[in-house]
């Protein structure tokens, strides 16, 4: 059952969204060869708790981290930990921050260092595929329409995309319906409408879209071992179109090779 917001759910849902896109302005800076993912999660839940907001993930279905680093190619849920970046490495860090009663929920996925060509268009890719997809966020389209721009942009371009970890709706919960493919048909779907939050969230993979968990039940990494992407948002949909929630108004949280795109 999909939960409709109002006008002064969105304006509360401002704040969370500000705080997790500034989680990754804040940690940009800290994305360098040598420092472990576990050092990372430790400034992101301090940023977050400074701002007076909670660590979405800390605790949801048993998880204990504040963020989740997926590198190369892992794909998502990677739980921070002793490894250590290295120059050329890829990260995608996913976070979330509690405040207000809703949540904000949102990755980026980083360079390390100076990083390879064929690295450096999946996270392009990767994130105009994200973008095309909000642009089609407007009032009266269907999520097929979502799912097919993104697919066809990602296949156009020479990868695929992960179909089992899809978007979702959010607001109180961290989850909350509907499911937000990432691939499909256009004018298939529900019907977006106004009062609606969801996530625009696709992952590429530079080889086949088959992805396994790994023992500890949380790590996902593609089966072929190539290398993954994502980047997500949390967007609004509104009567003049798609306000993305989980965004820095300076575009700090995003990563600089991306910052040509749109």
């Amino acid at each position: 059952m999909i939960k409709f917001k109002t006008k002064q759910d969105i304006e509360q849902m401002r704040e969370p969204g500000w705080i997790t896109a500034m989680v990754f302005a804040h940690l940009k800076p800290y994305v360098q060869p040598g420092i472990t993912t576990r050092e990372l999660d430790r400034i992101a839940e301090k940023f977050i708790r400074k701002h007076g907001a909670t660590p979405s993930f800390k605790g949801y279905m048993g998880y204990r981290h504040t963020l989740c680093t997926s590198v190369n190619n892992h794909v998502v849920h990677g739980i921070p930990g002793h490894l250590r970046l290295k120059e050329g490495d890829i990260i995608s860090v996913d976070v979330g921050a509690l405040k207000n009663g809703f949540h904000g929920d949102a990755t980026r996925t980083f360079p390390v260092g100076k990083i390879s060509e064929a690295a450096r268009k999946l996270v392009r890719v990767t994130y105009k595929s994200m973008m095309l997809g909000i642009e089609q966020c407007q009032r009266g389209n269907r999520l097929g329409d979502v799912g097919h721009v993104i697919q066809n942009y990602a296949e156009t371009n020479g990868f695929s995309v992960v179909r089992e970890y899809i978007g979702h709706g959010v607001g109180r919960q961290l989850h909350e319906d509907p499911e937000v493919l990432h691939f499909g048909k256009p004018g298939r779907g529900i019907t977006l409408e106004p009062g609606m939050v969801i996530t625009i969230e696709p992952i590429l993979n530079e080889g086949k879209r088959n992805c396994r968990t790994l023992k500890d039940g949380w790590s996902v990494v593609t089966e072929d071992g190539k290398w993954s992407a994502q980047f997500e948002n949390t967007v609004a949909i509104t009567e003049n179109g798609p306000e993305v929630l989980t965004v820095a108004e300076d575009g700090s949280d995003i990563p600089d090779l991306v910052k040509d795109i749109f």
